[in-house]
């Protein structure tokens, strides 16, 4: 049996930097607080808690000062910095540029559209962290959708303005904002004052494409992610979509060696916030299944 790692997979730029300052603060220190998962990768999170780094929640930081805590790559909202002042904590800011230029973006559309009575619409999965931290931006303000019923909170006859979730898939972003003009014409109102903003990181979408052509080439494939990982769930749809013989899982463990049963090769890939590592691991454990399969 063929078994190739996807070397497209993997981290992209924003968390392998978030990880690897962790790591480094951890190298000088035995203990460094990290507000919410560092990834969206419950393997991963338990390498680094192994280490000596700690998750909190909102509620704990609130309790936390004179120490360190750890921005993650999804970034955080206005309030947060405010909090830190308060309670003399020292961030260690690993926000993704990316996101923070998407935040300023946000801000600016904001304080600008709100003096025209317009709207800052969001596509992206509440209560997300990268979302939080977006909506930080208006004052907690913005519309947030990710279905077509979410739409029905937008006043179609005031100026809208729409920005994506940096991780989301761009063909539902452009589902999202054909929704939109046709609900506008529908309200009799003028798409000139619809603002549309393609705001998804272009290390995910440029997988999508990638994904397919390494899909198609495999008689299986395993997609591997941790199961909260937004990304990871945009990702293995496409995945899936080529190749119906694609299956996703979180660590080796959850390998069914039903699913290898007649398959010369295997194909394994990942989301944005999925360790090399942990794809390797996949790897060995097909490998070992693999030999115990009947020629």
């Amino acid at each position: 049996m063929n078994v190739t790692i996807d070397k497209n997979s993997g981290y992209c730029f924003g968390v392998e930097f978030a990880i690897q300052m962790a790591e480094d603060e951890l190298a000088s220190q035995p203990t460094l607080y990290c507000l919410g998962d560092i990834v969206h990768n419950r393997m991963e999170v338990e390498r680094l808690h192994q280490q000596g780094l700690r998750i909190i929640d909102r509620d704990q930081l609130q309790t936390l000062h004179d120490c360190k805590v750890l921005i993650r790559a999804h970034g955080e909202p206005p309030e947060t910095y405010a909090l830190a002042l308060r309670n003399n904590l020292e961030l260690i800011d690993a926000s993704c540029p990316v996101v923070l230029k998407l935040q300023n973006r946000v801000k600016h559309a904001f304080d600008s559209t709100t003096r025209q009575n317009g709207q800052v619409v969001i596509y992206g999965q509440p209560g997300h962290a990268e979302v939080t931290g977006l909506n930080g931006q208006t004052g907690n303000q913005s519309i947030i959708v990710m279905s077509e019923a979410d739409l029905d909170q937008i006043d179609f006859a005031r100026p809208v303005t729409l920005f994506s979730q940096t991780t989301k898939s761009t063909a539902g972003f452009y589902h999202m904002k054909a929704l939109i003009e046709q609900r506008i014409a529908a309200a009799g109102g003028s798409l000139e004052s619809f603002d549309a903003n393609d705001s998804i990181c272009r290390q995910v979408s440029n997988r999508e494409p990638a994904l397919r052509k390494f899909a198609v080439d495999y008689d299986v494939v395993l997609f591997v992610s941790g199961r909260k990982s937004s990304n990871g769930k945009a990702l293995f749809s496409v995945v899936n979509q080529t190749n119906p013989r694609s299956y996703f899982i979180e660590n080796e463990q959850e390998l069914d060696e039903a699913w290898l049963q007649g398959a010369a090769t295997v194909g394994i890939c990942g989301a944005t916030s999925t360790p090399m590592w942990l794809m390797q691991r996949v790897a060995d454990r097909v490998n070992e299944v693999a030999e115990s399969l009947p020629a």
